[in-house]
């Protein structure tokens, strides 16, 4: 069962990296929406249009309902509503779908490659891409991050089992952790296996 905010018990990692895309898209400007990211070809909007695109399609895959209505890759930049009447219809899609599946299954249909995962790693991809285009929003506005150590730290091990089949195409080369991101935890280390700077700034 989930709530009318999509909030769903069964998965909490789901609901937290929700609630971080959220928070960070209701902490953007107007004027702030063509502001680039750490996404090099992407403004603000175009991110937000990609995050509610791949949540969508994650519902699809799901459910075998609708997929995103634009190319999350290819996203227009424009938009013909506010970025919550973007954002909450695709969070609250994928919650239900993901609300219908037993943490025990073994096989669910993703979006990515290969194509199924187990219920708890599939959960965890689609909260990892939410999560991280969270922490692109949120920077990119200069809003506080929402990628804590505490959300990261799972993250980072799902991160591990997912990213290297889909790198050429959906992430950046890995970057090579200093010192000085170490110490920085858990946030920083993920961020910097998935090709991004923890410290970007516009």
């Amino acid at each position: 069962m989930s709530d009318e905010h999509g909030t769903n018990t069964t998965w909490p990692l789901l609901d937290r990296a929700h609630e971080a895309l959220r928070r960070a898209v209701q902490g953007v400007p107007d004027d702030a929406r063509a502001l680039p990211t750490p996404c090099a070809e992407w403004n603000v909007t175009q991110v937000l249009q990609h995050a509610a695109g791949d949540q969508l399609g994650y519902a699809a895959a799901l459910t075998g309902g609708p997929g995103p209505a634009e190319n999350p890759f290819a996203p227009s930049g424009k938009l013909t509503d506010t970025p919550e009447a973007l954002l909450e219809p695709a969070l609250a899609a994928v919650a239900e779908a993901w609300a219908t599946v037993d943490e025990t299954v073994q096989e669910v249909r993703v979006p990515i490659p290969p194509g199924t995962m187990t219920a708890a790693l599939g959960v965890g991809a689609c909260a990892l891409d939410a999560a991280v285009h969270a922490w692109d929003i949120a920077v990119a506005t200069g809003q506080p991050s929402p990628l804590t150590d505490d959300l990261a730290q799972p993250l980072l091990d799902v991160a591990r089992q997912i990213v290297e089949p889909v790198r050429a195409f959906a992430f950046a080369p890995a970057l090579e952790a200093g010192e000085g991101d170490v110490e920085k935890g858990e946030a920083a280390e993920l961020l910097c296996y998935l090709g991004r700077n923890p410290d970007w700034t516009p």
